[in-house]
């Protein structure tokens, strides 16, 4: 919280265990309310610049590098399925709560209506709701990254800027807050009472002529309803009505010009390098016909309508690449039953992806869960660069999750020294146990020969 490393000696250690077995470079998140914490405009990047040193001086990149602009605040942006989770702002393996900066939660104080609010009136103090975007808090501290870390950009050492466009980092809505009660796999709720949000939606109901659609559905149920126990979201309910259909392409709308506003900026302060967009999976209900998960989370992707097509449309606008974190078979060890939720991960990370591809946008990807034995890294290879593909499509980039000091154990080392190997298309040497006996084979070896 004080902008400095901690442990730097330790960091060094483990970055050039990592740099022997040639990672291209490290992810590491900037966080709003700790570099500019105290005031508006007064920034302290001091442990960011140590960080971004030692990474130099290791001949590594910074290949994905998150800026958290003041979209979110507590939490980790790689805690895709914190929800699952007991404890608000944890991940698995992790446990990080940074709050906004200290003036903005002054302002909250007086005029909470800048935060997301649900039905009941409940805010969410992480997010600053997306009707106070036009702030130039933004921009600000985007340029005031830039100009700091000019020489890092000018080298080549940060590659790629991740724009924090929602919580967790990713571009969706806040609809499934831990604190407020949710749990997997609830349908959650729509975030859209603040008095900003409100007013966009008196505008839409005006302007196509029904002021008395001016307001969220009522006949949602709650943040832990299964879509079958509303009137909205369930088989041929309010969603797919006059009004359902009006109020789910506003709430996607105001979605997808969240992201074009601020990757617009984005652009502007980093012109010349590569900025992304993170998106993660609602796979649970994806298998009903409303994808209520999806909706509440602004995706309006129902079964009759692509919701993913119009955001890829708009990351192309912006030149912008997609990180998409892929939910892995591991998943099933952490009791996500997805029979019972009619999910379909793969489903829908096909439909992502390829929305992604046709529209000719770089993919990047990174595991949800944390993974160190042999059957999960040949699942996120397969992923990452899929044999059977007819198109020869693949990940532009994959970041894992994540150095520690579990990931430090030797025989997990032995691991993913192999899986780098893999991912980089060198031969690895295979081996496979029977009784106390070890047999080596090298699968390339008659291609060699």
């Amino acid at each position: 919280m004080k902008c400095e490393l901690v442990d730097p000696d330790g960091l060094v250690k483990q970055l050039k265990i990592l740099k022997s077995f040639n990672v291209d470079g490290v992810m590491v998140d900037c966080w709003w309310g700790v570099v500019e914490a105290h005031a508006p405009q007064e920034y302290n990047w001091n442990g960011y610049k140590r960080l971004f040193q030692i990474v130099r001086e290791l001949k590594l990149k910074l290949q994905s590098l998150w800026l958290n602009v003041p979209t979110f605040g507590p939490g980790n942006p790689e805690k895709t399925y914190q929800r699952i989770l007991p404890k608000e702002g944890s991940n698995v393996g992790d446990d990080v709560c940074i709050p906004l900066p200290h003036w903005v939660a002054e302002i909250g104080r007086s005029n909470p209506d800048i935060f997301f609010t649900d039905r009941a009136g409940r805010r969410d103090p992480e997010c600053l709701s997306w009707g106070v975007d036009k702030e130039r808090v933004y921009f600000d501290c985007m340029r005031s990254f830039r100009v700091e870390f000019d020489e890092f950009f000018e080298d080549g050492v940060i590659s790629m800027i991740v724009v924090g466009l929602g919580p967790c980092g990713e571009l969706r809505y806040p609809c499934n807050p831990v604190k407020h009660g949710w749990r997997y796999p609830g349908i959650g709720e729509f975030q859209c009472y603040d008095q900003y949000m409100l007013k966009s939606l008196r505008k839409a109901a005006e302007i196509r002529g029904h002021s008395f659609w001016a307001r969220g559905p009522e006949n949602t149920g709650s943040y832990n309803s299964r879509p079958h126990e509303t009137g909205f979201f369930c088989d041929g309910g309010d969603y797919d009505g006059y009004y359902g259909r009006f109020f789910l392409s506003w709430y996607s709308q105001v979605l997808v010009e969240h992201g074009d506003r601020v990757l617009s900026l984005a652009n502007l302060a980093f012109e010349g390098t590569r900025v992304a967009a993170k998106l993660s999976g609602f796979h649970w209900w994806y298998k009903t016909a409303s994808h209520a998960a999806e909706l509440t989370a602004g995706f309006y992707n129902s079964s009759n309508r692509d919701g993913y097509a119009t955001i890829m449309a708009m990351l192309k606008r912006h030149c912008a690449a997609l990180c998409f974190t892929y939910s892995e078979r591991s998943m099933i060890d952490h009791h996500m039953d997805f029979s019972e939720s009619l999910a379909d991960p793969e489903g829908l990370a096909w439909q992502v992806l390829n929305a992604a591809w046709d529209a000719c946008i770089p993919v990047a990807s990174e595991n949800s869960f944390p993974c160190h034995d042999r059957e999960g890294f040949s699942y996120l290879l397969e992923k990452a660069k899929p044999i059977g593909d007819p198109d020869g499509r693949h990940f532009s980039a994959f970041t894992y999750l994540r150095l520690s000091a579990l990931l430090m154990e030797r025989q997990n080392l032995i691991e993913f020294e192999r899986f780098v190997k893999k991912m980089h298309g060198e031969a690895v040497l295979e081996y496979t146990c029977k009784g106390n006996d070890i047999r080596m084979t090298d699968p390339f070896s008659s291609l060699r020969r």
